[in-house]
């Protein structure tokens, strides 16, 4: 196993541990994190996403496999279960990782997943109905935004 491998074993076996300090240190200060939730986070605000998932996962199992990476790039599938929201609907959510790498850390990471079947377990049937609607992703990533801004605003450290 090469290092950019062991570097995102490293990564998601803190997730599984909840140790968000560990996850940021496998990040680059410059990177840039993308999923269909959030789409577009720099910096500190992807470090603060991980701090509030962790936090919040009260019951997140994550597990994972296919690493692969040469010095370019690298790839990972994992899946997280957990419950969500108020409803406390399981979700089982099924995840193909892409990764960059900068100066022996990662800078760029794009996690791609189906927002439609997410959805549907996440928020029940209207999730089920309209998830697929470009209004109701619009939706849920003003509600993720606006969940993370408070985080962040309750965290002085990435701010």
């Amino acid at each position: 196993m090469n290092s950019f491998e062991q570097l995102i074993r490293a990564f998601y076996s803190a997730f599984q541990n909840r140790d968000f300090k560990a996850m940021q240190d496998c990040y680059h200060p410059t990177v840039f994190f993308s999923d269909p939730v959030f789409p577009a986070l720099r910096g500190k605000e992807a470090w603060a996403m991980w701090h509030m998932l962790c936090e919040q996962g009260k019951d997140l199992l994550i597990d994972f496999d296919g690493i692969k990476a040469d010095d370019r790039g690298g790839q990972a599938r994992w899946r997280a279960r957990y419950t969500f929201g108020k409803q406390g609907r399981k979700v089982t959510n099924e995840i193909e990782a892409r990764f960059q790498f900068e100066d022996g850390r990662i800078v760029q990471h794009e996690d791609r997943f189906n927002m439609w079947k997410w959805s549907g377990m996440a928020l029940g049937l209207p999730g089920r109905l309209l998830g697929w609607s470009s209004f109701m992703q619009g939706k849920i990533r003003k509600q993720a935004a606006r969940g993370l801004h408070k985080f962040i605003a309750r965290h002085p450290e990435y701010q």
